[in-house]
């Protein structure tokens, strides 16, 4: 009679199949993958596949193949075994730049240089008139 069992080595985690103590030679060991919570977390997030490979930066093929299983999410398990082995967490593991250059986040000194930025004349646009009312609100 052949006995089912889950045994962890490091940090994999191994189904056993078909042991017995005495007959240990006729093991088959089966590495059990960890499933990942993509479509979990993506539905409780309300997103749609679609929208989850837009953030991302995938395509939405990737997305099912990663809820599915069909194709491999090993690259997040060596994130976690880095955050692990260095006690962080994700965000202190990844620096993140900024998309806005450090130059474009500064505020505009005058009406002038937000005619100069929008390429519009002295006349007021509504472009102007809302770039003036964010101004004047922060």
């Amino acid at each position: 009679m052949s006995s089912l069992w889950l045994k962890k080595l490091g940090g994999s985690i191994f189904l056993m199949l078909g042991c017995t103590a005495i007959d240990a030679h006729e093991c088959r060991i089966v590495k059990a993958k960890p499933k990942p919570r993509i479509a979990f977390l993506r539905e409780k997030a309300g997103l749609t596949q679609l929208e989850l490979s837009r953030l991302v930066g995938v395509t939405e093929s990737t997305i099912q193949n990663w809820e599915s299983g069909r194709t491999g999410t090993d690259h997040i398990q060596r994130i976690i075994k880095f955050c692990k082995a260095l006690n962080c967490k994700v965000e202190d593991l990844i620096e993140c730049e900024s998309d806005i250059p450090q130059e474009a986040s500064a505020k505009p000194a005058s009406l002038q240089e937000i005619h100069n930025l929008l390429g519009t004349d002295e006349d007021k646009t509504e472009e102007v008139e809302a770039a003036e009312e964010v101004i004047v609100n922060e």
